[in-house]
């Protein structure tokens, strides 16, 4: 039984200078999986650098929602934060596509109304259909960012027979992430579970089998001004055994057996 995190960004600039240290305290942690999510080709490249070197990380490979059509954005004067230089949405779905037999899994990929105008969501909802399609082509799990666009995402995901998703950092409403967990996938609750409303009540209401466990680090950090870290998901195995009324042990059990039902394999 191991611990893990499916969601997290170990080659972000706050943690990429001192990754090493950040594995260690991981494992130090009991956690025996990081699966490190890619934003775009640069970020997939170090994404697959660093689990070519480092076996506890599995490579995601992704396509930002807001890099889809970041160049877009720039054009129309929205400014987004970004460090490295836009590409095509030919060249995002290319790489992913060219290494999708590499990935541990898709992701993050999904769509997001909160950066993205409206003009543009149609180009976006493209560029989603178009990775999904590679996903399911390859037999790669899903992990799904959303914001704001959360039914959207879903309705295609339904008409395009995703089964094998995960729905990272799930910012709607606690209905629909049920309604999420009814069609058969997974939802991961990151370390600040325990002073987010939100993400308590799913971890208290969610099918148990449905819930899985992540950072998004160095975001959402167990407490405020914290840089989070792989190894935080340890407390929140704990604070589901609080809520579950149960070991840490059990809850170990369990979110094994839902990490192996999603990604095909024991963490």
């Amino acid at each position: 039984m191991g611990l893990f995190d499916v969601h997290a960004h170990l080659t972000h600039p706050e943690l990429a200078p001192r990754v090493d240290d950040v594995i260690a305290n991981a494992r130090a942690a009991g956690v025996t999986t990081i699966v490190s999510n890619g934003l775009n080709p640069t970020d997939n490249e170090a994404v697959r650098a660093l689990a070519a070197r480092a076996p506890i990380v599995k490579p995601a490979f992704g396509f930002y929602p807001v890099d889809t059509v970041l160049r877009e954005m720039e054009a129309m004067g929205v400014d987004y934060p970004r460090d490295v230089p836009p590409v095509s949405a030919e060249e995002g779905v290319a790489w992913v596509r060219d290494h999708a037999r590499e990935a541990f899994a898709i992701g993050e990929i999904g769509l997001d109304g909160y950066w993205v105008p409206e003009a543009l969501w149609d180009a976006q909802e493209k560029v989603f259909r178009a990775l999904v399609a590679i996903a399911l082509e390859h037999d790669k799990p899903i992990i799904i960012h959303t914001r704001k666009r959360e039914r959207r995402a879903l309705e295609i995901l339904d008409e395009m027979g995703a089964k094998r998703v995960d729905w990272h950092c799930f910012g709607g409403r606690v209905k629909l992430a049920r309604e999420i967990a009814d069609r058969g996938h997974w939802l991961s609750i990151p370390a600040n579970a325990r002073r987010n409303e939100a993400f308590t009540r799913m971890l208290e209401t969610l099918p148990r089998d449905k819930v899985l466990l992540e950072t998004d680090c160095p975001y959402l950090a167990p407490e405020p001004g914290q840089r989070s870290e792989p190894a935080h998901v340890a407390g929140t195995a704990a604070f589901a055994a609080e809520l579950w009324k149960c070991s840490e042990d059990e809850v170990r059990a369990r979110m094994s057996d839902n990490f192996a039902a999603l990604f095909g394999a024991a963490p």
